[in-house]
C-alpha cells in the first residue's frame, strides 16, 4: 500500500501554485507545508502526494515512465481537474475520456514534466 509520493521541483513556489488549483478540485487539502516542500492529503489518514526541492541540491527531473494517478470521485471531477491543471501552467497529454471499459482519465504534465492522470472507474 502506498503511504506517499513524492515528486521533485526546481521551483516550489510554482510547484505550490500548480498543486493547489488541481489538488483542491480533487478535495485534498494541503496536508503540511515547509520552505522545501509541501504535501496534500484528504481527511483523515491515507496516502499523501508531496512536491519537494530534491536534497542533494540538484535539479529536479521527472522519471522516463514514472507517471502518478489521482482518483477523482466523478468524471465532471476528472474534467474539472483536468482543466485546473492547464490553466495553472500544466501541459496537455491526453484530453479527459473513456480508455477502454469504465476508465475515463485524463493525462497532463505539472510544471516540471512529472506526469500525472486523473481518472475514474466507473460510470
Amino acid at each position: 500500500m502506498i503511504g506517499y509520493v513524492t515528486l521533485g521541483s526546481n521551483d516550489l513556489d510554482r510547484s505550490k501554485s500548480f498543486y493547489d488549483a488541481v489538488m483542491t478540485v480533487l478535495g485534498a487539502e494541503r496536508t503540511f507545508s515547509s520552505d522545501r516542500q509541501q504535501g496534500y492529503g484528504g481527511p483523515g489518514e491515507g496516502p499523501m502526494l508531496a512536491v519537494c526541492r530534491p536534497y542533494d541540491g540538484q535539479s529536479a527531473t521527472r522519471g522516463n515512465g514514472t507517471m502518478i494517478a489521482l482518483l477523482a470521485r466523478s468524471r465532471a471531477c476528472v474534467d474539472e481537474t483536468y482543466a485546473a491543471a492547464l490553466t495553472a501552467g500544466g501541459i496537455d497529454e491526453g484530453a479527459p475520456g473513456l480508455r477502454g471499459g469504465s476508465f475515463y482519465g485524463a493525462y497532463f504534465r505539472d510544471p516540471d514534466g512529472n506526469k500525472l492522470c486523473v481518472y475514474h472507474n466507473g460510470g
